[in-house]
Parts: C-alpha cells; structure tokens; sequence
C-alpha cells in the first residue's frame, strides 16, 4: 500500500475546486485541511469536500504538522508570498501557474527550496495528462518525425469589467499569464528546448494589460512556434503540430483526451486517451510519487523549465513595455 498523502489546499476559488475534484479520485491522496483569508471561506470549502481542518488564514495552515504537502491556488500576484510562507514551515508545495510573476520571484521559491531541501513544482496539468505523454513518447519514438512548427492558441471572450482579475494590472491580468503561458509551455514541451529567438507582438487595453497577443519563437532544432493568446477575442483554443512525417490536431489542447493524426503515408486515426476525473489528478499523482521518493523537483517538470517559461513571459512583457505595479 502506499503512504497516504495529506494535501493541504491554499485558497478557495474555482481552481481549488477543480483540483480537488480530481484529487478525490486517488485514492493514496486525501485533502485533510484547507486554507482562506476568512474562516466562513474555508469552512464552506470543507463542507463541500468532507475535509476535517479549516483555518482562517494561511499561516495557520502552513503550520499544520500533519500536513504533507500544499496546493497554492490564490491569484498570480500571491504566488511567491505563498510559496515562499509553505516552504518557511518545511511544506513541500504544488503552485499554480503561473508559477510567480517573474523569473526573479520564481528564483526566490526554488531558492528557498533548494536550501530546505524541500520538494516544488508548478502546476502545469496538461503536462502529466494521458494524451500529453502518449503524444511525447510517439514523437520521441520517430512515428511523426521531425517537428517543424508547432501553433497553439488559446483565448476567449467574456464580458469583462475593468476591475475583474483578467484585466486589472494590480493583479497581473491579461492573457499572457492566464492563458499565454499554456501555449509557450506546450510548445516548450513539444520541441523539448528552449527557444533561441523570440519576437511578439501586444494589444493593450484601457486598464494597461495584454488583451491579446501574438508570439513567434524559433528553436535550435529549426522549428518555429506560432502562439496566440486572448481574453478579449474568441479564438480557436486549438494546438497543431507538423512533422516530416504527419500533422497531428489537438483541439482544445490544454485539456484534450483526443488528437487526430495525418499521416503523408497511411490513413488519419485518432488517439483517445480519456481522463480518469478531470485532467488535474496527473499533476497530483506526480507530486505525490516524488514526495515518496524523495526527490526536491520533477523530472517531468523540472525547476529548469518553470525558470524557461517565466524569463520567455518576462522577455514578451519586456518587448511590449508591460510591467505590473509589484515588480
């Protein structure tokens, strides 16, 4: 049997929910305590998934000696403060992406990691879910042959007020850090490098944040990346990626259980790898697998890439004059 992991889960909003909605479907992991701003917050939260500990604040939960390990789930603009508070306490931590603000706050988390010898992993769930990794290993075994370009895009349009998260600067709105990074990730994870050039492009608003943007990154490899975000335009969420050998769609890649193939020789077929819940239990599975070995990072997931990520958001912001009110 293995060890039973006890998650403590920083923050009550709609990513916490989702994350521990896939959480109860491991049964080695169990949500023991919650934490919020406001004792009313956490003990509805507790309600809603039976857990036996809700503090009123995250000091108190970071404090737990039965905690194993914490799942950050607040606003992009507490992550480091977050992190930062888990791993003073000695508590391994999962964070949600993006991972910090920027590549310095990021080099403050995995610092204090590294001198507690503490384990830490951004959140990024589309990595360790089925279709991903099945997706890697037939790239890795030459069935799709070289990769020449990969073009994701994600974006949506809503009715956004001007004080709401996704466009307010005090809380680091806009599409590159919400949705933006999903698409430099996923082209990162595909050509397995980083890029060695990087060009984009920004439309900002009235509130003076990213409401659409456009990337174009070029690899070592050759291959380029052509990447889109938006939280203002309703564009195709959509991944593709060709090969010497075959393209292959992903609709909806960020959380995609199918991918259809084309090969140049053979007939089209689809991969069908469905979720066990939601999507967010692989990236939970991960954690707790490396917390039973020992291990301080992933090696899906290293510290490594998160780093790579943050300096790439860093560079487009730095290209388009972006920087928010906490840098």
């Amino acid at each position: 049997m293995k060890k039973m992991i006890k998650w403590g889960i920083l923050g009550t909003g709609t990513i916490a929910t989702k994350f521990c909605t896939g959480l109860c479907a491991l049964q080695d992991a169990q949500i023991y305590a919650v934490g919020s701003r406001t004792q009313a917050s956490a003990d509805r939260f507790a309600r809603r998934f039976a857990i036996s500990k809700a503090y009123g604040s995250y000091e108190a939960l970071a404090s737990d000696p039965e905690v194993d390990v914490i799942y950050i789930a607040t606003p992009h603009t507490f992550h480091m403060e977050n992190a930062l508070l888990c791993l003073s306490h000695n508590k391994p931590v999962l964070c949600e992406k993006p991972f910090a603000l920027n590549a310095a706050q990021a080099e403050k988390v995995f610092d204090l990691a590294r001198q507690k010898n503490l384990f830490v992993m951004e959140a990024f769930w589309t990595r360790f879910q089925p279709l991903a990794t099945e997706l890697l290993s037939r790239l890795s075994s030459g069935e799709f042959g070289a990769v020449r370009s990969v073009s994701a895009a994600f974006g949506f349009e809503e009715e956004l007020g001007p004080q709401g998260r996704l466009l307010n600067k005090n809380l680091a709105g806009g599409a590159l850090l919400d949705v933006g990074i999903y698409t430099l990730s996923y082209a990162g994870m595909i050509f397995g490098e980083a890029p060695s050039s990087l060009t984009s492009v920004a439309r900002i608003g009235d509130t003076g944040v990213d409401e659409q943007n456009a990337i174009l990154t070029q690899y070592p490899s050759g291959g380029i990346g052509c990447l889109q975000s938006a939280v203002t335009a309703d564009i195709p969420n959509d991944a593709q990626i060709i090969a010497t050998k075959a393209r292959v769609d992903i609709p909806e890649f960020w959380h995609a259980e199918t991918a259809y193939v084309f090969p140049k020789e053979g007939q089209p077929y689809e991969i069908h790898l469905p979720f066990m819940k939601n999507g967010y239990e692989y990236e939970a599975m991960e954690v707790m697998d490396c917390l039973r070995q020992g291990k301080v990072e992933s090696d899906i997931l290293p510290w490594s890439h998160t780093l790579q990520i943050m300096e790439l958001l860093d560079r487009c912001r730095e290209q388009w004059g972006l920087q928010y009110p906490q840098e």
